[in-house]
């Protein structure tokens, strides 16, 4: 019984390696072929025919362009500058280190930028974007559309002592109308306006906090724990404070309401 068991045994295997074998040297050209073709991918710059090709082509270079700056025109032409410095005096103000993080706050600063540039994100599309797309509208006269509402939102917010600043200095005469103040101007201007609205909301927030830290570091001098750091124990007491007042509405509201 075993000798027959053996006889077995040995037999399946050589079976299993002469078909192996078969299959190596057989077959292996059909399992070495891909099961697809690989693209492969050209970029063809041939002289341009007519000015109409030439115009297209700056016209693909300056969106490019844009979109390569996009991140800076996010931050610096919206309401995003003011939000995150906001957001960033209140962390400071409730000494809570990295809670909430920087992914928290720039993402609830960039949601709240949405929300607020809605009606001038949905200007743009309506009466620049959409125009040129079905063709009704040129580059050029979708590019004045375009910035139109975005400058009418960033006059709202400016000072006119930020925009006489950069006016006098590069030499041009006191405007009649807001059209013929230049955009290289209110840009910078409206982003000083800006910083100082935002800094000035981070120091009125700064004003309740200190309270509760001297509070704390007196209460502990009188106790003689002069060795306790104070930040240890009105940490829990800002928080509890922040809390109680529901902060963040109040917070959010005020942002919001702070853009006209």
């Amino acid at each position: 019984m075993n000798k027959i068991l053996k006889y077995f045994i040995l037999t399946i295997a050589a079976l299993i390696i002469i078909g192996g074998f078969s299959v190596f040297f057989n077959d292996f050209s059909v399992y070495a072929e891909p099961e697809f073709a690989i693209p492969r991918l050209s970029l063809n710059i041939d002289e341009a025919e007519g000015p109409e090709e030439i115009s297209t082509s700056i016209e693909i270079l300056v969106l490019l362009t844009v979109l390569a700056l996009a991140p800076s025109i996010l931050i610096m032409t919206t309401s995003f500058t003011r939000i995150i410095i906001i957001l960033s005096f209140l962390r400071k103000a409730l000494s809570t280190q990295s809670t909430p993080s920087n992914q928290v706050l720039i993402g609830l600063a960039l949601f709240l930028t949405f929300f607020i540039m809605a009606p001038t994100f949905d200007s743009i599309n309506d009466n620049a974007l959409k125009p040129y797309a079905d063709g009704e509208i040129s580059f050029e006269e979708a590019t004045e559309k375009a910035v139109k509402p975005l400058r009418e939102f960033m006059f709202k917010q400016t000072r006119q002592k930020d925009v006489a600043l950069f006016l006098n200095t590069i030499g041009e005469e006191t405007p009649k109308k807001l059209d013929d103040i230049p955009t290289r101007a209110l840009i910078p201007a409206f982003i000083i306006s800006e910083l100082k609205t935002g800094f000035g909301v981070g120091f009125l927030l700064f004003i309740p906090f200190i309270i509760v830290d001297m509070v704390v570091a007196s209460t502990l001098m009188s106790m003689g724990m002069m060795m306790l750091p104070p930040v240890m124990i009105s940490l829990p007491f800002k928080i509890l404070l922040f809390i109680m007042i529901d902060g963040w509405n109040l917070i959010i509201k005020h942002i919001l309401l702070g853009f006209n």
